[in-house]
């Protein structure tokens, strides 16, 4: 039987999150990407909290008018922004099952210029 999309993300999320596992240190860097937002947070796995968010739902990212990748790259900027000032400077990334191009892909460019090793 065929998988459907939301089944086939799923599965590869699953497959990703056996092996990325996030700590108070190294935190995972999780993307989540709808149609018209792209999210980013820091998750310590071992306590179960998110540490840092950020989104294009931000004012100073939505008052700035440019594309869904320029956005993503804000969005990855913003968050290493706000991690290096919290005292994260390395991170471990997961897409979260999404294909890493177009705007996941920004978003990891974003967080590497902002500072962010991973």
């Amino acid at each position: 039987m065929a998988l459907n999309k939301e089944q086939r993300r799923q599965r590869i999320k699953y497959r990703i999150r056996k092996t990325v596992k996030g700590s108070n240190e190294s935190p995972r860097l999780c993307v989540f990407r709808s149609n018209a937002e792209i999210y980013a947070q820091l998750i310590d796995d071992k306590a179960g909290k998110t540490l840092i968010s950020a989104g294009t739902n931000d004012k100073s990212i939505k008052s700035a008018k440019v594309s869904k990748s320029e956005q993503a790259k804000l969005v990855g900027k913003l968050i290493a922004e706000k991690a290096i000032s919290g005292g994260i400077s390395e991170v471990k990334f997961d897409r979260n099952g999404f294909l890493y191009h177009g705007r996941v892909k920004s978003l990891a460019e974003g967080a590497r210029e902002g500072g962010l090793k991973f």
